[in-house]
């Protein structure tokens, strides 16, 4: 199945646990936690909150203070008396800028939106994500519990062939069959060990498997609850795929993740659209500046002094003034007072052309809308053949399951019968060798679709809603 498909894809960070035994939910817990994709996912959620607060904070006016100060050394200009002299002159400046949005094509508002929806489809994403990794360790883990009810068949079978051959050699001893035939129960002894040696090698894979699928380093003490699974065949199979399939497209998340996407190309759409409106805002700033050059005092020495202020008038200096001097410096308030100045009004922006790159921009987001509707109605089309292809699965599973119970009740019957047969000396060992064989297999057999069965239940369960239990 393509979800299935997708899911073996994903990628574990690295990483050291051991325990000794392992529960189901355990391991879930387990990939839950330590999966890249997830904390992925987690970082993408976390993105899309700093952005909603980004989008709120559109609607706040943006306020600014700034401030500078400067200074120019060497042959300069006397603000005062207007003539090139060697000074150091200082200017400090001080300012506050305010602007808000009054009317931008509710630009602000589907900003909003879009954020909102963004967040959305990132809680889907992260919930479908654990989702299919739950299901992917659920069958890793059933994989162990299937190949460690192989590892007992081949336990028993092997004991059952030590048997046969004790058995064989009291019958040769006795003179009941010849010599040549005990070394076909011999050879049949080796190829169960053979047979017991495989079943082990695929235990130890698939626990090796799910080991580095959790991220775990010991590996080689990994292990599972060592459980007898008992078949119950749920009621899943009372309902009609049309039933499943209406649940599914209406709970989970990977349809609602292509709807939520939907609904964010025409978020994009109507936001695109607004940068088509006016745009009217309002403008405010506030500033000051104050101003110092030195001064030779006569003795001398070299001090600096605020400028601006002249005799008797004690008016600022505008322009050069000839026969003029300073006196009484005005202080740094009085500066900062008779500096001040206000700006304000209201600013107006109507897009007229811009290369088309707006127009583009609506065009384009139309097309993703388009785009996302196919894409949502292809998903409903996949999940419906999805559920459809699980459900026939299911039922088949079930139907050889229920074959192999009656297969197996046969083969033991038969194999049961040979034995006497044998004992008595009245079949040969081949004969009695293909019986056994086929006693082998239908348990085999049985095992493995009774695992079959209880995976493809899960899946149908899974579209369903129903936990992941085992």
């Amino acid at each position: 199945m393509k979800k299935l498909i997708l899911v073996l894809s994903i990628i574990f960070s690295t990483s050291s646990f051991s325990q000794d035994l392992w529960t189901l939910e355990e391991c879930v817990n387990r990939a839950l936690t330590e999966n890249i994709s997830i904390k992925q996912a987690e970082l993408d959620y976390l993105d899309s909150e700093i952005q909603k607060k980004t989008a709120v904070g559109n609607f706040l006016p943006n306020f600014n203070i700034g401030s500078s100060h400067s200074w120019n050394v060497g042959l300069n200009q006397n603000i005062t008396t207007g003539l090139l002299e060697n000074i150091t002159t200082q200017f400090s400046s001080m300012s506050l800028n305010m602007n808000i949005d009054i009317l931008n094509g509710l630009k602000n508002i589907k900003q909003l939106h879009l954020a909102n929806l963004s967040i959305l489809a990132n809680q889907y994403q992260l919930a479908d994500m654990k989702e299919n990794i739950s299901l992917f360790v659920a069958n890793s883990f059933l994989q162990i519990l299937f190949n460690k009810e192989i590892v007992k068949v081949q336990n028993l079978q092997l004991q059952l062939s030590k048997d046969e051959v004790v058995r064989a050699n009291e019958l040769v001893n006795n003179g009941v069959i010849p010599r040549g035939d005990l070394f076909e129960f011999e050879a049949n002894l080796a190829s169960v060990e053979k047979s017991l040696i495989d079943a082990q090698n695929s235990l130890t894979l698939s626990k090796l498997s799910l080991a580095q699928l959790l991220l775990i380093e010991d590996y080689e003490n990994f292990d599972i609850v060592d459980q007898e699974y008992e078949l119950k065949i749920s009621n899943i199979l009372d309902k009609s795929p049309k039933e499943i399939f209406s649940y599914a497209v209406q709970n989970k998340n990977e349809i609602k993740i292509a709807e939520t996407n939907l609904e964010i190309a025409k978020k994009s759409l109507e936001l695109n659209k607004s940068f088509l409106q006016p745009r009217l805002s309002a403008f405010y700033s506030f500033s000051s500046r104050i101003a110092y050059s030195d001064r030779i005092a006569p003795n001398g020495e070299i001090s600096f002094v605020p400028i601006g202020v002249v005799e008797n008038t004690n008016q600022r200096v505008l322009a050069p003034m000839q026969g003029t001097k300073i006196i009484s410096p005005p202080s740094f308030s009085d500066q900062f007072d008779t500096n001040k100045g206000q700006n304000y009004g209201l600013s107006l922006s109507i897009p007229v052309l811009n290369g088309f790159s707006t127009r583009s921009n609506v065009h384009r987001s139309k097309v993703n809308v388009k785009r996302s509707e196919n894409l949502l109605f292809q998903r409903k089309l996949d999940l419906e053949n999805t559920i459809n292809q699980a459900y026939n699965d299911a039922k088949g599973s079930l139907k050889t399951y229920e074959a192999s119970l009656k297969s197996l009740d046969s083969r033991k019957l038969s194999f049961e019968y040979a034995q006497e047969k044998f004992n008595l000396g009245v079949m040969n060992p081949y004969e009695y060798s293909l019986v056994k064989q086929r006693y082998e297999s239908s348990q085999s057999e049985l095992i493995r679709s009774k695992f079959d069965l209880i995976f493809k239940l899960k899946v149908l369960e899974f579209y369903f809603g129903v936990p992941i239990e085992i």
